[in-house]
């Protein structure tokens, strides 16, 4: 299975949240440069991050991000269900052109178990986790590219 490039920016940008000290916070434009990502990528991400509940994103002087409780302790499978979707690994519902299989598919079922499989191991693996040594100095040491 492979995850969006959305999913992908998403999860590295809580990753790096996670490891931010309490006082600190970083702008959405900082955390784009440091993961050398796209600012309006960035900025899509941490709105549906902050929807999801995970990321309190404060404006004006003296705001920036904040990784919440719920981000930090949520599992990477629910992080990527939520940004994903609850979507089918193959298109055999398309209006245009609907799958002639479709009524005797097995294929339909056994790639959706996998994919539950996918999300099942996920659901293992806490965002706490993702940044315990080595992962979180490295995190923490993330500068912007130079000019």
């Amino acid at each position: 299975m492979r995850l969006t490039a959305f999913t992908d920016i998403s999860l590295r940008i809580v990753m790096r949240l996670a490891v931010e000290r309490g006082d600190e916070l970083m702008t959405t434009r900082a955390i784009s440069d440091v993961l050398a990502v796209p600012y309006t990528h960035a900025a899509k991400a941490v709105a549906r991050l902050s929807e999801m509940g995970l990321v309190e994103a404060r404006r004006g002087r003296g705001g920036g991000l904040q990784l919440t409780e719920l981000g930090r302790g949520a599992s990477v499978g629910s992080v990527v269900r939520g940004l994903e979707g609850d979507g089918e690994v193959v298109g055999c519902e398309d209006a245009l052109m609907p799958c002639p299989l479709r009524a005797a598919c097995r294929l339909r079922a056994a790639l959706r178990e996998a994919q539950e499989a996918f999300y099942a191991s996920l659901d293992e693996i806490t965002i706490a986790s993702l940044v315990a040594a080595p992962a979180g100095p490295v995190l923490l040491s993330l500068t912007a590219p130079p000019e």
